[in-house]
């Protein structure tokens, strides 16, 4: 089970297929491999492509899965580093049973970062 994941919105569909969704290029820090690129987990049969992978502005996701996917749909990515996800976004929610059960900020939404200085403007 993912310890932490995001979705990305489903935009285009090229080819039966293919999916291409918004973003989606969460690569956890660290040697540059396989292991660092956040991978689909939600519908069931989504598959990054071997010569593309999660992009900054696209990702392409091929999916052979039983559900209908059509525009506006996420795709769930489960990211490699669950940490990381907190300096990218304000607040996670808690998934239980395919609902949300509660929200918690992360040191992001309290205005914290990495790369928060003293006296920085």
């Amino acid at each position: 089970m993912p310890a932490a994941g995001y979705a990305i919105e489903i935009v285009r569909q090229p080819r039966g297929d293919l999916y291409t969704c918004l973003g989606g290029g969460y690569t956890a820090s660290g040697a540059a491999g396989s292991d660092k690129l956040p991978r689909p987990y939600l519908p069931k049969g989504t598959a990054l492509l071997a010569m593309e992978g999660a992009g900054e502005v696209q990702t392409p996701i091929r999916y052979n899965g039983l559900e209908e996917l059509k525009l506006g749909d996420p795709i769930f990515m489960r990211h490699s580093k669950a940490g990381e996800l907190c300096e990218r976004f304000a607040h996670l929610y808690y998934i239980s049973n395919g609902s949300i059960v509660g929200k918690t900020t992360t040191y992001r939404g309290t205005d914290y970062a990495f790369c928060r200085f003293e006296g920085a403007q």
